[in-house]
């Protein structure tokens, strides 16, 4: 269930910034697709560490869960803060 909505989270917003992607200069697109990528990076790195959690039990597993949802939250926020500083730019389409 985790990764359906984690996927309709993902198509809402690659079709809502395709939508503003037209208005956007191309140094502000080029700095979105860098948050985009240090969320991907994140994502896939709390994938690994949630593969490893399965593989164990107890406090453990919980242990590499919580490490897992702080490198995604850690993720995220660098995103949306990279984003946010990329909305500043130069607004004249390029």
């Amino acid at each position: 269930m985790k990764s359906f909505i984690k996927g309709a989270m993902i198509a809402s917003v690659a079709a809502m910034g395709l939508s503003l992607a037209a208005c956007d200069s191309k140094q502000e697109n080029a700095a979105e697709d860098k948050a985009d990528a240090v969320r991907e990076s994140a994502d896939a790195t709390a994938d690994a560490i949630d593969a490893q959690a399965d593989a164990t039990t107890g406090a453990a597993e919980d242990a590499l869960e919580n490490k897992a949802d702080a490198v995604r939250n850690a993720g995220e926020k660098k995103a949306d803060k990279m984003e946010d500083q990329a909305d500043k730019m130069d607004k004249t389409p390029g």
